[in-house]
């Protein structure tokens, strides 16, 4: 079983209670518009850290990740993109990358909205964390725990904070 702790935009903010919500997590996931290098580093201090650059995010955090990341935890294929969408409505990358990867999770960031949706058309769990930062629309700062267990996505909670 791998505990993963997921977020995005969090546009160089780091909610105070984020380490200690992922306090049992084995790796943190950022879905891009990280913000800054310091904001990487410190998430990368904590706990192993995957994630991928957003369109806020400048040249150093560009060489530092990739705009897509695809991997496999356990039996769960994985894709992360900072623009994708959601089922329905995915952008043109983001429905490259599923016909091609077939990703059984699927990972968004920059709507700042709160997503955990099933694509059953392309038999996928799509989920967008929302927005961990303090910057953009949202009233909610939000971010996401979950564990993988052999093919399984379960015990999903959510962090939910009013935008101070």
């Amino acid at each position: 079983m791998t505990r993963i702790g997921l977020l995005s935009d969090t546009h160089g903010y780091l909610h105070p209670r984020v380490f200690e919500f992922f306090s049992d997590c084995d790796e943190v996931w950022h879905a891009g518009d990280i913000g800054n290098i310091e904001t990487a580093d410190r998430l990368a201090s904590f706990k192993p850290l995957r994630a991928v650059y957003g369109n806020i995010d400048g040249g150093k955090l560009r060489r530092m990740f990739n705009e897509t990341a695809l991997f496999q935890i356990e039996q769960v294929k994985t894709a992360i993109i900072h623009i994708g969408g959601y089922p329905g409505r995915y952008s043109p990358k983001a429905k490259e990358i599923i016909a091609v990867y077939e990703p059984s999770l699927f990972i968004t960031g920059h709507s700042h909205i709160l997503k955990v949706m099933p694509d059953n058309k392309n038999n996928l769990l799509h989920i967008n964390p929302g927005a961990a930062g303090k910057s953009g629309f949202h009233k909610f700062i939000t971010f996401v725990r979950f564990t993988i267990d052999g093919s399984t996505i379960n015990n999903l909670e959510v962090f939910e904070s009013k935008r101070g």
